[in-house]
């Protein structure tokens, strides 16, 4: 038998080695870093963190459910800056746009998970997993609002239109922010107040504790930025594949109406 040679130039089958994808090398080493910032996290705050003189072992809890709460109010603020730039820009980047939906996404699935998270704790330290609390029930507000306004961008319209009625709701929702966080200090409130954000600057942790809830922050800080620039190229992509279809739905009319 002889054997088949591929002629110079030619190809057997797709390259998948080129498949195009949101990746970078940048990415996948920010995707590394956060991985092990997750495990750094895990073994901290099972292992080597001691548990709370009053919560005991459910203070753990606390380290995914503060960084989470926190890395969702700079994600909403960082709607709010990008939904600015997009309005008051000469202009109006669609980019802007795309950030501001891509961080208001993420910053809702962490809200989300602050949630579920103080659900847990809740039922540990009241015996419910609910209670109609001040700062729960301004959390779950924030959580509603910017589900509704991911709701909006989903509306009709050109990309121009999206930009620029979810831009005011980006802009008026971050609003909500100091409500939540200081719902402890305005109302009678059953949750904990701030245990290191205090108005009288002190922090009321052991050094230990208080370093497995820096390494937690920092943990969730990283998957916000690595979830945030593969979303917004995820969005910019949807952006070229809409104008494509337009573009050649545009072609289609006209040669309908040459004929």
């Amino acid at each position: 038998m002889t054997e088949t040679q591929t002629p110079p130039g030619a190809t057997t089958g797709p390259d998948r080695s080129r498949r195009p994808g949101t990746g970078t090398t940048a990415t996948r080493v920010l995707g590394i870093l956060a991985l092990v910032a997750v495990a750094w996290l895990v073994a901290f705050g099972l292992g080597f963190s001691p548990a709370d003189r009053d919560q005991e072992e459910s203070v753990r809890i606390l380290y995914v459910h503060v960084p989470t709460i926190w890395v969702a109010y700079v994600a909403f603020v960082v709607t709010a800056i990008c939904s600015g730039l997009y309005m008051f820009t000469k202009n109006h980047a669609l980019g802007f746009d795309r950030a501001a939906g891509a961080s208001a996404e993420i910053g809702v699935l962490f809200v989300a998970l602050t949630l579920v998270v103080g659900a847990l704790w809740g039922r540990l330290t009241w015996g419910v997993f609910w209670q109609w609390d001040a700062r729960l029930t301004t959390t779950a507000l924030l959580f509603v609002t910017y589900i509704g306004y991911l709701a909006v961008r989903r509306l009709g319209g050109s990309h121009h239109q999206r930009a620029r009625r979810s831009a005011v709701i980006g802009m008026l929702a971050v609003l909500l922010i100091p409500l939540v966080h200081w719902s402890v200090r305005l109302w009678r409130s059953l949750h904990q107040e701030a245990t290191v954000l205090r108005t009288d600057g002190q922090v009321k942790m052991d050094g230990l504790m208080l370093f497995s809830l820096f390494v937690g922050v920092v943990a969730f800080a990283l998957i916000y930025v690595w979830l945030m620039l593969h979303r917004t190229r995820v969005m910019a992509l949807e952006d070229a594949l809409d104008d494509h279809g337009l573009e050649a739905a545009l072609a289609a009319r006209r040669a309908e109406g040459e004929n």
